[in-house]
């Protein structure tokens, strides 16, 4: 039973810039990996950014260099900066999260928020 709850969703022009972030609560031992997807329209929905506990990440090729992925542990928050935006950024983007429930790292459950969407406007 883990619950995410996204913000920082909105409408801005080319060039501008969002931060999103992913707060997770509930029941968890440990927050392995948690990430950004993203679904534009009539598209299936894609990774653009993950990070692991330890700080390892992982960008999809289009938003190198203008997407930043960041994690506060403290927080099981997960945030993401997005600079430089384009219009072939809409979509709406979900945070995921997998999870551990104990110290035996058995089993890994894996959560979805419910999306925030970004528009951007040439």
């Amino acid at each position: 039973q883990v619950q995410l709850v996204e913000s920082g969703g909105g409408l801005v022009q080319a060039g501008g810039s969002l931060r999103l972030s992913c707060a997770a609560s509930g029941n968890f031992f440990s927050i392995n990996v948690m990430g950004w997807y993203r679904q534009g329209p009539g598209m299936y929905r894609e990774l653009a950014a993950t990070i692991t506990s330890s700080g390892s990440t992982n960008y999809a090729d289009s938003v190198k260099g203008r997407f930043t992925i960041s994690r506060d542990n403290a927080k099981n928050t997960v945030y993401l900066q997005m600079n430089s935006l384009k219009p072939e950024d809409t979509a709406v983007y979900y945070c995921k999260a997998i999870v551990t429930r104990d110290a035996a790292r058995t089993t890994s459950y894996q959560y979805w928020g419910q999306g925030t969407q970004v528009t951007v406007s040439s």
